[in-house]
């Protein structure tokens, strides 16, 4: 496991070592939703993009 900084409330997010690319991870602190991006062992967050909904617009 990876411990990592929230990006907007700075509590740490537990990130699993076997996370991959695109996973959404979300900060028990604040609810704020990260994506994971794994590369060669090196894990980092950022912020997960906000899907709107379109209600069939």
């Amino acid at each position: 496991m990876s411990q990592l900084l929230c990006l907007v409330c700075k509590d740490e997010i537990t990130v699993d070592q076997d996370a991959t690319t695109g996973e959404i991870v979300e900060c028990s602190s604040c609810g704020q939703e990260h994506e994971v991006h794994a590369a060669a062992d090196v894990i980092t967050v950022e912020l997960a993009p906000e899907i709107e909904e379109t209600w069939g617009e």
